[in-house]
C-alpha cells in the first residue's frame, strides 16, 4: 500500500506540515454581470458549512472577506453581518482563517482592476478588515494577481475585458501594488500580520523553434513574487518588458522601496497549468492554435504531448525554494475528474510536500481545495451553464456530502496512512492514454524510443481488483470498459467463472481475488419471460444478489448491486425517491424489491442503485439503438406513448456508480438522467438529434403492445439523496458524440 509519512521526527523542518483548506469563493466580473461562486455553492446561506469543515482536522482556511460582497457600495456602507458571524466561527472551532479580500475579481463597481487608484481602494477596505478582527493574522489580500492580470488584461475573459500587453500590465501592477498597500495598511492595525501570497507557476515547454517565446512565459511566471519581493531592478529579465507595457521606472522602483515579500509563498498548480507550444499547428485542433507577433503555433496541455508528463508539484515547490528561500505551502489541490483521480492527484501532492520537507524545503502546509467543489470553471467563469465539479464535498444532495477526499483529508490531517487500493495505480497523467497528441521529449523534442511511462494493464494486474459480475450483459461490459479507462483493475467474470446462485463459488472466488469491492452487473433482466419462469428470476435476481451480499460482508468487501423503477406501480404522478414504498406490477420487479430488502438485511453497507431504462452507445441492443437503427432503414418501430420514464445513460450511470462506491455509500441510492419522457416521444427525441425521419414511428398505449408482463404507467427516478446525474438532454447528446467519434 502506498506509504507516507507525516512525522516530524523524519523530517528536519522546524514547524509540523499543517493541513489547510479552502473554498472556491470566485466573484468575477463578466461585463456588468457578477459571478459569484458563493451564491452557486451556498455556502452564503449555510453556516453549519463551518462544522463540517472542522470536522476534516484542518487547522487553517482560505477563507473569503470579499470586497464585492462586503463593501460594493464603500467601506462606509460595508455590511459586515456575514463575516462577523462567519469568522466568529472559525475563530470558536480553532480554525485559523486566511483571510482574502480580491479572489479573481476586479473590486467593487466604483473601481476595477486598470483604476489608478484600486491599490488605495483596496487597501482602505483591507484597513476596514484588520480594525474589525484585530486578531485575524493571515491574509490574501489578491489571490493570483499573474493569473487575473491575463485573464482579464491579455484575454479579454474578465472585466475589463482587456486584449493587450498594457492593460495586462497595468492590472497586474496595480494589484501587485494593491498587496502591498493592503499589508502596509493591515500591519499598522497588526504588525505581526502575514502575507500569504498565491499565484499559479505552471511552466511552458515548446519546440526548439518557439524556445524565445517559452522562456518569456517561464521568466513572467514569477513576476508576482519578484515584484513583491523587490527584486525587478533594471538588471531584472523583465524589466524592459514592463517598461514597455508601459510601467513606469518610478512605479517599478516603488516596490524596491516598499518591498512586501510574503511571509509564505503560496503555489497553485493544476494539470491544465504546463503548456507545450508547437509551430506545427497541423497536429492540433484549430481551436488550439494561436500565436504571437512572430509566429503562429498550438498552445497545448503539457500532459497532453510531453512524454515527460506534467512538471509536477514538486519540481514547482523546489524552484521556488531555490529562488526566494521563503516558506511555501501548495494553497491549491483540486482536480476535475473521477473520484479515485482525485485521491491520487491530493495524494501525489501530499508525498511530494513531504519528500522536500525531509531535504530541508520549508513548506509549511498543503490545502485541501475547492471544498465545496466549483462551478463552470470549464469555460473560465465567462457563462453560467451549471457545470459543476464535485471536491471535498458534493453539493448535488440535500446537503453537502463528504466525499472519499473528505477521508483522505482527514487520515492525512490525523497522521494516517490512507490505505484505498485504487490508490497504487498512477494518475491518468502519468498513463500512457493520456497522450492525445504525437509524443514529444521536452528535453529534445524527440519521439521516445521506448514505452512512456508504467500506465495501463502491466501496472493493473497485480493490484487489488474490482469483481465485476455479468461479463455477457450490457452493465457488466460497460463497468469493464470505464474502468479500463479510469485506471481502476477489474476482473469481469462469467457465470462460468462465478455462478452466484452458489455460495461456495462466491467464497472461492473472493478468497482468491481478494477483491476491495463486488460490483453485481448480472442478473435475469427479460420482463415479460420472468411471468412464466418466477423461479428462475428470483433464483438469480434476489438470491444471488443476497448470496453475493453475506460473503461481500463476511469478506469485508464493499458491494454494489442494482435494481429497477420496477419496483414502483406508478400510481404517483410525482418523480419517485429512494424512500416511497414499493409495489412492484411484475415477477421482475418483485425479484428487485426482495433482492433490495434481502441484501441489506444481510449487509447494511450495500450500495444499491435503482435505474431506468438504460441506453448507451457501445451495445447494439438498447432501445435508441434499436430505434434509430429501424426508422433510419425506412422500417416501422412501436413505443408506447402512455408510458413515461426516465432513460438512464449507461457511462454516466457507470461512472456516477463507481464514484458512489468509491466514496463508501450505502443504502438505496437514485440513479436516472433528470428528466421524464414517454418511450414514443425518446424516439422522437434521438430521431431529431439524429436527423432520422420519424414516418416510421408507431405510438400505441401500452395495453396494445402484447407484453406478458403489467408495467407502471409512471415510473419517472427522482432522488432525496442527490441528483447526481445530468440532464436527459445532456446524455442525448453525448450518446451522439461517443457513437460518431
Amino acid at each position: 500500500m502506498t506509504s507516507i509519512s507525516n512525522s516530524n521526527k523524519d523530517n528536519t523542518s522546524k514547524q509540523p506540515l499543517e493541513m489547510w483548506a479552502g473554498l472556491e469563493c470566485t466573484v468575477n466580473r463578466v461585463g456588468e454581470e457578477y459571478f459569484d461562486q458563493l451564491e452557486r455553492n451556498g455556502h452564503d446561506v449555510r453556516l453549519s458549512d463551518l462544522d463540517l469543515f472542522a470536522e476534516l482536522g484542518i487547522q487553517a482556511i482560505r477563507y473569503p472577506v470579499l470586497w464585492e460582497r462586503v463593501a460594493p457600495l464603500g467601506v462606509e456602507n460595508a455590511d459586515w453581518s456575514w463575516t462577523d458571524e462567519r469568522l466568529e466561527r472559525l475563530h470558536s472551532l480553532g480554525i485559523r482563517p486566511i483571510v482574502g479580500l480580491v479572489h479573481h475579481g476586479s473590486g467593487a463597481r466604483y473601481t476595477s482592476l486598470v483604476d489608478p487608484e484600486f491599490p488605495v481602494k483596496l487597501a482602505t477596505f483591507a484597513r476596514a478588515v484588520a480594525e474589525r478582527y484585530p486578531w485575524v493574522t493571515d491574509y490574501t489580500p489578491i489571490n493570483e494577481p499573474l493569473t487575473t492580470a491575463r485573464f482579464s488584461g491579455l484575454y479579454g475573459h474578465w472585466y475589463p475585458h482587456g486584449r493587450s500587453e498594457r492593460t495586462f500590465a497595468r492590472a497586474f501592477f496595480g494589484q501587485c501594488q494593491g498587496v502591498a498597500k493592503s499589508m502596509q495598511a493591515i500591519r499598522e492595525v497588526n504588525p505581526n500580520a502575514k502575507l500569504v501570497q498565491t499565484d499559479d507557476l505552471g511552466k511552458i515547454y515548446s519546440t526548439p523553434t518557439l524556445a524565445y517565446q517559452a522562456e518569456f512565459e517561464n521568466e513572467r511566471r514569477w513576476l508576482s513574487f519578484d515584484l513583491l519581493c523587490g527584486r525587478i531592478n533594471q538588471n531584472h529579465p523583465m524589466w524592459g518588458y514592463l517598461l514597455y507595457c508601459g510601467i513606469t521606472q518610478a512605479e517599478l522602483e516603488w516596490f524596491l522601496e516598499n518591498p512586501c515579500p510574503p511571509d509564505i509563498i503560496g503555489i497553485n498548480h493544476y494539470l491544465t497549468s504546463d503548456r507545450f507550444l508547437d509551430e506545427r499547428k497541423e497536429l492540433y485542433p484549430a481551436s488550439l492554435h494561436g500565436g504571437n507577433n512572430q509566429h503562429e503555433y498550438a498552445d497545448v496541455e503539457a500532459v497532453r504531448v510531453c512524454a515527460e508528463g506534467t512538471t509536477g508539484h514538486k519540481a514547482l515547490l523546489l524552484e521556488a525554494w531555490e529562488r526566494y528561500k521563503l516558506p511555501l505551502a501548495i494553497t491549491e489541490v483540486h482536480l476535475g475528474c473521477t473520484r479515485e483521480e482525485q485521491l491520487r492527484w491530493f495524494l501525489e501532492a501530499w508525498n511530494a510536500v513531504q519528500e522536500l520537507r525531509k531535504e530541508n524545503v520549508d513548506v509549511r502546509a498543503i490545502t485541501a481545495w475547492s471544498l465545496l467543489g466549483s462551478y463552470d470553471w470549464n469555460s473560465l467563469l465567462t457563462r453560467f451553464i451549471g457545470h459543476y465539479e464535485p471536491g471535498v464535498f458534493d453539493l448535488r444532495s440535500e446537503f453537502p456530502r463528504p466525499t472519499a477526499i473528505a477521508k483522505m483529508v482527514q487520515d492525512l490531517a490525523t497522521g494516517q496512512n490512507p490505505n484505498h487500493p485504487l490508490l497504487d495505480t498512477p494518475g491518468w497523467w502519468h498513463r500512457q492514454e493520456r497522450l492525445l497528441y504525437p509524443a514529444v521529449s521536452r528535453s529534445n523534442f524527440e519521439s521516445p524510443p521506448t514505452p512512456l511511462d508504467k500506465g495501463g494493464a502491466t501496472v493493473l494486474k497485480s493490484l487489488s481488483p474490482v469483481v465485476i459480475v455479468g461479463a455477457t450483459g450490457t452493465l457488466g461490459k460497460a463497468f469493464a470498459r470505464l474502468c479500463e479507462r479510469r485506471g481502476i483493475t477489474y476482473r469481469l467474470l462469467s457465470r462460468r467463472e462465478m455462478d452466484i446462485t452458489n455460495p461456495t463459488s462466491i467464497d472461492a472466488v473472493l478468497a482468491e481475488l481478494k477483491p476491495w469491492a463486488v460490483i453485481n452487473a448480472a442478473g435475469y433482466v427479460r420482463v415479460d419471460d420472468a411471468e412464466a419462469e418466477p423461479d428462475v428470476c428470483l433464483r438469480v435476481n434476489t438470491e444471488g444478489a443476497k448470496n453475493l451480499a453475506i460473503s461481500c460482508a463476511q469478506h469485508n468487501v464493499a458491494f454494489l448491486t442494482f435494481s429497477s423503477d420496477l419496483v414502483f406501480d406508478g400510481t404517483v404522478v410525482n418523480p419517485y425517491v429512494e424512500n416511497n414504498p414499493v409495489a412492484p406490477l411484475n415477477v421482475y420487479g418483485r425479484s428487485k424489491a426482495l433482492a433490495e430488502k434481502g441484501v441489506l438485511e444481510v449487509n447494511a453497507a450495500s450500495l444499491v442503485i435503482r435505474t431506468s431504462a438504460f441506453f448507451g452507445p457501445w451495445d447494439d441492443y438498447n432501445f435508441v439503438t434499436i430505434a434509430l437503427r429501424q426508422l433510419s432503414a425506412g422500417n416501422t418501430f412501436t413505443a408506447a406513448f402512455d408510458s413515461t420514464v426516465s432513460p438512464t445513460y449507461v457511462p454516466d450511470l457507470v461512472n456516477t456508480s463507481l464514484d458512489l462506491l468509491i466514496d463508501g455509500e450505502s443504502g438505496i441510492w437514485h440513479l436516472a438522467n433528470v428528466g421524464a419522457v414517454s418511450w414514443a416521444d425518446f424516439a422522437r427525441l434521438a430521431a431529431k438529434r439524429a436527423g432520422v425521419s420519424i414516418k416510421g414511428l408507431i405510438t400505441l398505449p401500452t395495453q396494445e403492445l402484447g407484453l406478458a408482463a403489467p408495467r407502471p404507467s409512471y415510473s419517472v427516478l427522482g432522488s432525496n439523496r442527490g441528483e447526481l446525474l445530468p440532464s436527459l438532454d445532456c446524455a442525448i447528446e453525448r450518446y451522439f458524440q461517443e457513437v460518431n467519434c
